[in-house]
């Protein structure tokens, strides 16, 4: 059991490192080069990458990035548990070192050619994300912004999360041209498409199923690691005739990965159904606005 939680540690490390790396690629050789600051924290950095060449003075990106995320974790340091803090820290870290370290290697790809560098980059940055999200960890950046707006203003997180990637793009205009914000919200598109795909296919919502003899503590741990809520249905064998509580809980699709783990480590012998909710409305979801 512990061989195997420790080759599940090293797959998620190299899964990080890996995609930190794909997704440096895509920021130095893309993105930076051309002035696409395509949402998030990195295209807040490449504004003021920008701002600073112009005065004179070299500004990562990476180390930009780095410092940036650090505030925004401190203010929800308590919210996740452990092994979610962990691999986001190492995904920050990773993103951060990896593209300062590659950017004096890395060709400006695709010059005076807005269109290519907007398909391409949001490709790859969305590719690299997506193996760093698969590990259940993430990157920092505007999500976390964005998570704490929702808890304040009451709105669906994934509208906050538009309205803040939103923001920087238009804030990129007057540093580069309306024409650059444009295709930069061109990048940050497919790049959310592509992270949907190397995740598990299209963005929707995800309904689980658990039947395990250790449904309290299961149920303990989706309430207070996931801060999701968690229903308990009352069914029955038909073979057996016996009473089996079966848990019902909807969750993000990047959530998925760290359910898995909470019920292997729980119950590695726990019957788990997982399927797509392609709306989902209420407490911690969209309005039904009819």
């Amino acid at each position: 059991m512990a061989e195997d939680r420790w080759r599940v540690r090293l797959r998620d490390l190299a899964l990080i490192i890996v995609g930190s790396a794909v997704f440096a690629v895509g920021v130095d050789c893309f993105e930076v080069p051309n002035g696409l600051a395509a949402g998030g924290i990195t295209g807040l950095a490449t504004v003021f990458y920008a701002l600073a060449g112009a005065a004179g003075i070299y500004l990562p990106v990476g180390i930009q990035t780095i410092v940036m995320n650090v505030f925004l974790l401190l203010l929800v340091v308590k919210s996740g548990n452990r092994g979610y803090i962990v691999r986001t820290v190492l995904g920050i870290l990773a993103c951060g070192i990896l593209t300062d370290a590659l950017a004096p290697f890395m060709p400006a790809v695709g010059e005076k050619d807005l269109l290519l560098c907007a398909l391409w980059g949001g490709v790859v940055t969305g590719v690299g994300l997506g193996l760093v999200f698969r590990t259940g960890g993430n990157t920092g950046g505007t999500d976390i912004i964005a998570q704490l707006l929702a808890k304040k203003l009451s709105q669906p997180v994934g509208t906050m999360m538009i309205v803040v990637d939103g923001f920087i793009i238009v804030a990129s205009a007057p540093v580069f041209s309306v024409e650059n914000a444009l295709y930069a919200a061109v990048a940050m598109y497919i790049s959310g498409k592509v992270i949907d795909m190397v995740i598990d296919g299209p963005r929707s919502e995800r309904a689980a199923y658990i039947i395990s003899e250790r449904h309290a503590e299961i149920a303990n741990a989706i309430l207070y690691d996931l801060n999701r809520g968690c229903t308990e249905l009352q069914a029955r064998g038909v073979w057996s005739g016996n009473d089996r509580p079966v848990l019902f809980c909807v969750l993000g699709r990047n959530q998925v990965p760290l359910l898995k783990q909470v019920v292997a480590e729980a119950d590695p012998e726990a019957i788990v159904f997982i399927s797509e909710v392609h709306e989902a409305f209420g407490e911690g979801f969209g309005n039904i606005t009819g």
